[in-house]
Parts: structure tokens; C-alpha cells; sequence
């Protein structure tokens, strides 16, 4: 597995079609890169919210008779990459209860900071819980409000939540999208031939061929009822911390998330890190496929050639029997391989989204030298990652990533490049049209914008662990190694 931060969920929702399930299928092929654990759908049907949810990917668990048996104009999606909860069926989602205000399904993508405080309030008072997902207190206060009504019982539960929450919900009757009041994650609204439609990201809206709308927008729940809406703002109104990770590496750079391209924006990085950090080379190589939009706007800056100089096998699956007698590098070679007449005896510049624990940095610099290559100058498309993110990224702890316990220099050397640089935080902003303290930055700066209560910090991981508890990984990139 490639050293990267995982993504957090990906979740789909449509109302008033009458093949809402097939559709939200194809939604979640569209979204599968954002989880590959699990994935489930629930449909509605008027009377009956049913619900089929299984570990692995989309294609895996639906076929057309497992979609026959989720009839009705309203469905919601989900696939899941766990940042809350273990990897376990039990865990996926959409979850669903019948309670006092009748069924209802619900897909989370993001991360409930006060999960666990809720939850214990909860056990102390006689809930039981079924799962360790964060997603399953929201239902929980649904089922115990007295509302009047199942829109405002919701509404009574999401806001006593914070943190980050897009979520797309189902009743027997309703479709209802909630977005925090921060709008961490993305949730896109649209519209296909009468048919309301939500999902995380707009690649999604157009592999069905429905029209994007608007955003839903942070602080909202969205009532689609009777193909028509009804847009509540129960929450006070907070400063807006959109995830800049979205754009650096996330979401599909064919979407547009938070109202921008993200094609676009990464080939503002790429532009951006050739104008801050150029160095003389022969050939821009990105790193497949996270870093090729980056790559394409460093070589148009620097006037330089790109090349395909690592080509990526996509059909490797979730497993594979390693050999018994080592192979060297086998874990990075089983996806990447160097083509060895773009890189020998050229100067190359390595162009990727990010560097986590910097363990695969070094193993491909080592491959490109081994290729052939003359020089090899690592460029990183977003500042250095300094800080664990819990609002819905599965990231390592603080002691794991590099660039909290290293110096750039000692990061160069721990990869054997001839030099490393990364996009600067003020560049990175400006390259995605920074306004006014628009987006979160957590992961570079330490920043939080939602603050986490004591006792999730071991939970989160957010505490630096003494060097003798570091995993292997970490121990790999300790000082006496990259010195």
C-alpha cells in the first residue's frame, strides 16, 4: 500500500426516480475512490426503508438482483474508508432504525468530534449501541427526541454534533442532506430529470447525467420531500473551514468541490511549486495518479517536458501473495514501475501530492535511481504535513509524520533525493482562490478550527508516542537513519 492519507466516506443520494437504486449504484462507482471498505445502499419506497450493506467494493456487493430487492424513488448511498469505528460490517453504512418517529437510514462522511462524550451520556442513560461508528449517535438522539416530527426530531440531534458531517439521510417518504456549519466536507446538490440528487463530490451528478445545481450549504438540512425542497438553518453561523486536503488529493480532479475545479487547482499547484522551487532537470515525471495534474502545471511553467516515467498497474486488488524470497521494493513495484528510457541518464523531477511517513518517497527515489536516472529533485505539491487531521481524514499520529519530527534537509536525505521541496502554505492558498479564511488547514499548521475534547486525544491520536512505542515505519524514519 502506497504511503497516503486515507480518504474519509463517500456518500450519494436520490429522490423521486424510479430507479433511485440503480442510480445510486452508479453514484457509488463514482465515488469509490473516497472508501474501498465497505459499501451499502437503503432504499424507501413510501412504506419500507431497506437496507443492503456489505464489506468490499461497489461492483463486488451489487448486481441487478441485489438492486431489485431495494425498490423505491428514494435512495441514499455510502462507501467507507474508516476514520471512526473499525473496519468491521457491522460498522458499514447506511445504518437504519425504526423508531417512535418511523424508519430512517443515514450515510456519514466526515467525523463527529464529540462522538464519544455523546455516547457515554447515552450508555449512562440506557442506549445501547450496536456499532463503534461515530454515525450511530445521531440516530440514537433521533430516536429519543420528542419532536413532533421526524424533520425536527433530526434536526434537535445534528445540532448538539460537532465537528465534520455531510450526511444524507432517508425516511420512508423524504430525502434529507445536513452539512455542518463549518462545511468541512463537500456535498453537492443536482437535479436529473425531476429527481433531486446529492453526492460528495460532482463526478458522481455527471456519470448519471444530472445537472449540477448548488452546493448544500454548510450549516443546512435540506428536506426533499414531494420532488420539492425545504432548506432549514438550525445552526449558528460558525467561520467556514473547507478541507484543502479535497483539493490536494481526495476528491476526482474531474469534480468540483467547494464551488471550484479541482483539475484546476492542482494545476495551480504544480505552476505555483515550478515558480517557488524550479531546478534545472531534463524531464517532470509525476507520481501516478495523484500527482499528474500537478505535474502537467510544473512542466508548463518550467518549460519542461512531462513523461509518464512511473507507470501504475490499476488492477491490482485489495490483496496479493507477496514471494517468499524478497523482492526488493516489492510493496511499491506491485503498483508502480519505472520506464526506464524516460528516466536514464536524465535529470528528473518527481512530482507528488504529499509525503506522509516518507517510507515510499525513498523506496520510488531508489527505483528512478536504479532506472538510470541522473538526478532525481522530489517536488511536493502542498506544505509539509505536521499535524494529524480528525475531521474525517484517517491519518498517523503525530510521531509518524515526517515533517513534525524532521527538517526538510534530514527529509531529503531519509529519501536520497538531490534535493525536496514543498508548496508553501501561502502558495497552496492562493492557488485554490483563498478567501478570507475559507479553508481548513489543520494537517500544515497544527490550527484546529473545531477544538476536541480531552478525552478523545488518545483516541485521535493527536499526542507525540516516546520513540520506543513508534511503529516500524516510524522507527525507519527516526533522526539516526535519515542523518
Amino acid at each position: 500500500m502506497l504511503d497516503k492519507l486515507n480518504d474519509e466516506c463517500g456518500v450519494f443520494g436520490i429522490h423521486g426516480h424510479a430507479e433511485a437504486a440503480k442510480l445510486t449504484y452508479l453514484g457509488l462507482y463514482a465515488l469509490q475512490h473516497r472508501g474501498q471498505e465497505s459499501a451499502g445502499i437503503a432504499a424507501a419506497d413510501g412504506a419500507r426503508v431497506q437496507v443492503t450493506r456489505q464489506m468490499g467494493y461497489v461492483a463486488d456487493i451489487f448486481d441487478e438482483a441485489t438492486l431489485q430487492d431495494l425498490p423505491g424513488h428514494i435512495a441514499i448511498g455510502h462507501t467507507r474508508y474508516s476514520t471512526a469505528g473499525e473496519s468491521r460490517l457491522v460498522n458499514a453504512q447506511p445504518l437504519s432504525i425504526d423508531c417512535i418517529h418511523g424508519p430512517i437510514a443515514i450515510a456519514h462522511n466526515g467525523n463527529i468530534v464529540n462522538a464519544n462524550e455523546i455516547r457515554d451520556r447515552l450508555v449512562r442513560a440506557g442506549s445501547i449501541f450496536q456499532s463503534s461508528s461515530d454515525t450511530e449517535v445521531v440516530l440514537h438522539l433521533y430516536a429519543r427526541s420528542q419532536a413532533g416530527s421526524p424533520v425536527d426530531a433530526l434536526v434537535e440531534a445534528v445540532t448538539q454534533l460537532t465537528g465534520a458531517f455531510s450526511f444524507v439521510l432517508a425516511t420512508t417518504t423524504q430525502m434529507i442532506a445536513v452539512r455542518d456549519p463549518h462545511g468541512f466536507r463537500p456535498l453537492a446538490l443536482g437535479q436529473l430529470d425531476g429527481a433531486w440528487v446529492v453526492a460528495s463530490e460532482t463526478c458522481a451528478l455527471d456519470l448519471i447525467g444530472a445537472t449540477y445545481v448548488r452546493d448544500v450549504e454548510p450549516g443546512e438540512v435540506l428536506v426533499v420531500e414531494a420532488s420539492s425542497l425545504r432548506s432549514i438553518r438550525p445552526f449558528p453561523q460558525a467561520p467556514l473551514a473547507h478541507c484543502v486536503f479535497e483539493h490536494v488529493y481526495f476528491a476526482r480532479p474531474d469534480s468540483d468541490v467547494f464551488g471550484r475545479s479541482v483539475n484546476e487547482s492542482r494545476m495551480a499547484f504544480g505552476r505555483q511549486l515550478a515558480r517557488e522551487s524550479g531546478v534545472p532537470a531534463d524531464v517532470v515525471v509525476p507520481i501516478p495518479d495523484s500527482g499528474v495534474c500537478a505535474a502537467t502545471g510544473y512542466a508548463e511553467e518550467a518549460g519542461l517536458p512531462m513523461r509518464l516515467g512511473l507507470i501504475r498497474n490499476h488492477y491490482v486488488g485489495r490483496t496479493f501473495i507477496e514471494p517468499a524470497q524478497s523482492i526488493r521494493h516489492f510493496g511499491v513495484k506491485i503498483k508502480l514501475n519505472p520506464v526506464r528510457s524516460v528516466l536514464e541518464g536524465r535529470r528528473v523531477v518527481l512530482i507528488d501530492d504529499s509525503i506522509v511517513r516518507g517510507t515510499t518517497s525513498r523506496k520510488i527515489v531508489k527505483m528512478v535511481r536504479a532506472a538510470g536516472a541522473a538526478e532525481v529533485h522530489m517536488r511536493i505539491s502542498c506544505p509539509p504535513t505536521v499535524s494529524p487531521c480528525f475531521y474525517g481524514v484517517d491519518t498517523p499520529q503525530r510521531s509518524e509524520l515526517i515533517a513534525a519530527t524532521h527538517s526538510l534537509e534530514e527529509i531529503r536525505r531519509y529519501i536520497g533525493a538531490d534535493s525536496l521541496a514543498y508548496l508553501s502554505l501561502d502558495g497552496l492558498l492562493a492557488s485554490v482562490g483563498h478567501r478570507g479564511g475559507s479553508y481548513c488547514t489543520s494537517c500544515y499548521t497544527g490550527k484546529y478550527p473545531v477544538a476536541f475534547p480531552n478525552d478523545q486525544v488518545s483516541y485521535l491520536q493527536l499526542t507525540l508516542k516516546p520513540a520506543n512505542a513508534a511503529t516500524e515505519e516510524a522507527r525507519e524514519a527516526s533522526p539516526k537513519t535519515v542523518a
